[in-house]
């Protein structure tokens, strides 16, 4: 197409692709912008939002109270055992000094020790006494230790099965929202792609073909780039049934679209040569003669062989001869380049090589 441009032609066309492209570019931002700010649509979800807040706040409260019992009764523990220690030490000392003295009352044999004895018996008594008190009340510490342990435990037992109720709730929810935020972006993206088909269909040809381009582009966008990326996910499924769609419905309207160009074209080839040559745009006839291929059928053909003048597979005519000056030209061009006469003039007879 470029070679059957004005050379101003051709930077006003680049021009305005430019134009087209910024335009896409900022519609682009725009949209970008918006699909960002659709999440704030939807309320963030937490965990704490499905959980059970009275039993839940019961049961922190209960832990609580057991750690705290848990602490008090392992610090009183510390303490009962240092009692205990204290205590048989006590008693391991009086029952060492009892078993000395006793030692020395059978060597003497003396009488008059007795009532000592009876007294040093009594406060050993005492002591073992004070021991095993001191060993009960530590006992007693490490049940209520034990207690508290055992409590906390089976308190984070149930608040772990109200979060794990809780968790599944508001995993449910959260694929039900990414799910609702993305039927809002493919509400945005649908209607412009559908835009975008028709611009792209009745519009791109038009005088304001840069804008009905940069619209195509930044549909596209949105639809490949800002809604695919957002696909929910289940095992794949969602994913692979749209593309699946999306490559049947392009693969039918390519298939659709073929059939159709080739009945159009055996229609045209049955026209007469002249209805086909005027029925052909000139740039497009110079698109396509720049391409090597016939204009009419667009199969290719040796248009460097001076004895070819007609396309040997549609028939139409492709070289002529100047009605002034009988060069030969091509039947699509507007002048002659030998003469410069216009096509309008009457065609001469070929002159003899």
């Amino acid at each position: 197409m470029s070679k059957a441009l004005r050379l101003s032609e051709k930077w006003f066309q680049r021009g305005l692709w430019l134009v087209a492209f910024v335009f896409a570019a900022f519609l682009i931002g725009l949209g970008g912008t918006v699909v960002g700010d659709l999440p704030q649509v939807e309320r963030s979800l937490g965990m704490d939002d499905f959980l059970e807040q009275p039993a839940a706040t019961q049961l922190r409260e209960r832990i609580k109270a057991d750690e705290r019992a848990g602490r008090e009764a392992q610090e009183a523990l510390e303490q009962a055992r240092l009692r205990h220690r204290v205590a048989q030490a006590n008693s391991r000392t009086a029952s060492e000094t009892f078993s000395n003295w006793l030692a020395t009352r059978r060597a003497t044999e003396r009488a008059d020790q007795d009532p000592e004895l009876l007294e040093r018996t009594r406060a050993l008594d005492s002591l073992k006494a004070a021991e095993r008190q001191a060993l009960a009340a530590m006992e007693a510490q490490q049940q209520k230790a034990l207690d508290a342990s055992q409590g906390a435990v089976r308190t984070r037992d149930s608040l772990a099965e109200l979060e794990r109720v809780a968790q599944d709730k508001w995993q449910s929810a959260q694929r039900a929202q990414e799910l609702r935020v993305f039927l809002y972006r493919l509400a945005l993206t649908l209607p412009l792609l559908a835009a975008a088909g028709w611009l792209f269909a009745k519009k791109r040809k038009s005088t304001w073909w840069p804008f009905v381009w940069g619209f195509i582009f930044f549909a596209l966008f949105a639809f490949f780039v800002e809604l695919v990326p957002y696909l929910p996910s289940y095992g794949g499924y969602v994913r692979y049934i749209v593309g699946i769609l999306i490559t049947v419905l392009v693969g039918r309207q390519a298939i659709v679209s073929l059939n159709r160009y080739l009945e159009k074209q055996k229609l045209a080839e049955q026209l007469p040569d002249a209805q086909r040559r005027e029925e052909l745009s000139y740039d497009t006839a110079l698109t396509r003669l720049s391409k090597g291929v016939c204009p009419g059928c667009e199969r290719a053909v040796d248009l460097k062989n001076p004895t070819i003048d007609f396309c040997p597979h549609c028939g139409i005519g492709l070289f002529d001869h100047c009605g002034v000056c009988s060069a030969r030209k091509s039947a699509f061009a507007k002048f002659c380049h030998a003469c410069g006469a216009g096509s309008h003039a009457p065609l001469a007879a070929p002159r003899d090589a």
